[in-house]
């Protein structure tokens, strides 16, 4: 039997290869007699799990020497935290609010220094990214924060911004959960990135963060130890129990990806998918996008029907057509679809298909 296509926002959809692997391997992990959920964290069947997913990463993103990479845990809402309380100095820090996400982490941020509201999207319903030209940065900012995807909203910075071209010395921090090993990263222009493994990478429980060296060690006095990303890199992020299963997953994802060829052939196929669905979307009589079609993400596309009396009918059928999770985020409506990288063509394109037949019946 098939599986059904889940387009869940996150836990998303995992590979199914990676699955079957994972389940050929839950007693016995390569002859050791135990599961990965029961092994030691610093034991040498643990510690080779570890090396093998850091280094696919540092290989598939092409992230360069200077960059620590730190498997944690508390997902991005953790990091809400953990970033000023590792890079502000307790001072000031530009925040960039394109939608949900990023509002959220300003508000966060302000518990732990000053925030400088350098743009924000929210007067026109988060429809459209504000261009980098126009954000008000600080000449005294000690990182800039983004969110260079929006899950809820649909919006997604397609380039990263230059900061160094608009005046600031400050380190670009991004939150990148939601689109995080879909795409290649010119870390030129990163200082920090973070993301949640709950979108494109595993299962929830592990984080990802992303940093350069040059920005550690800078913790604030009252930042708790586990936090301290200088600690958690000299402790090849073992300075406590991280998420061990998590990060296994992980490491088969990883692998899966570079059989599939790698984040560019990954991003060609995202491109791919994104444009079927949002083609058939702006020729239909039924389903609207609402967002900016330069910006729209290509990893989460909330759309709406018209007539919302049709909602609960819609999802329905979709459940019967195996099209799972497809109601839209709580305080937004609607419908979203999302196409991280484990999404084949063929599920959006029986989405397609179930969207096109429920409209010729309801038109």
């Amino acid at each position: 039997m098939s599986r059904p296509f889940n387009f869940s926002a996150g836990p998303a959809t995992l590979p199914e290869e990676v699955l079957q692997q994972a389940a050929a391997e839950m007693l016995d992990w390569h002859g050791s007699g135990m599961s990965v959920m029961e092994m030691s964290h610093r034991g040498k069947e643990f510690m080779s799990i570890y090396e093998d997913a850091e280094s696919n990463i540092r290989e598939l993103l092409e992230v360069p020497q200077e960059f620590s990479i730190l498997f944690m845990q508390g997902g991005g809402i953790a990091e809400n935290a953990i970033v000023p309380l590792n890079l502000s100095g307790g001072q000031k820090a530009d925040y960039v609010v394109t939608g949900n996400w990023s509002n959220r982490s300003q508000k966060e941020a302000r518990k732990y220094c000053s925030v400088n509201l350098a743009a924000s999207n929210e007067a026109n319903g988060h429809t459209h990214m504000p261009a980098p030209a126009s954000w008000q940065l600080s000449l005294d900012a000690r990182y800039v924060h983004v969110c260079s995807n929006e899950t809820v909203h649909g919006v997604e910075m397609h380039e990263l911004p230059d900061l160094n071209a608009l005046g600031s010395a400050a380190p670009l921090v991004i939150d990148f959960s939601s689109h995080m090993a879909s795409r290649p990263v010119d870390w030129s222009r990163v200082g920090l990135a973070y993301g949640g493994a709950q979108k494109n990478v595993g299962p929830a429980g592990l984080t990802l963060v992303f940093v350069r060296k040059n920005l550690l060690g800078n913790a604030l006095p009252h930042c708790p130890t586990a936090f301290d990303y200088q600690v958690v890199s000299s402790n090849q992020s073992m300075y406590n129990t991280p998420p061990t299963y998590a990060i296994y997953i992980a490491g088969l994802t990883f692998k899966w990806m570079k059989e599939q060829g790698g984040i560019s052939v990954i991003e060609q196929r995202n491109i791919a998918k994104a444009q079927l669905l949002y083609n058939y979307i702006d020729g239909s009589d039924l389903y609207i996008s609402r967002v900016t079609q330069d910006c729209r993400s290509r990893m989460n596309v909330p759309f709406f029907l018209r007539e919302e009396k049709l909602n609960d009918l819609f999802l329905a059928g979709a459940k019967e057509h195996q099209l799972l999770q497809l109601k839209g985020y709580k305080t937004l409506g609607g419908m979203r679809a999302s196409l991280y990288n484990a999404m084949p063509l063929e599920g959006v394109q029986a989405l397609v298909n179930y969207m096109r037949a429920f409209e010729l019946k309801h038109a």
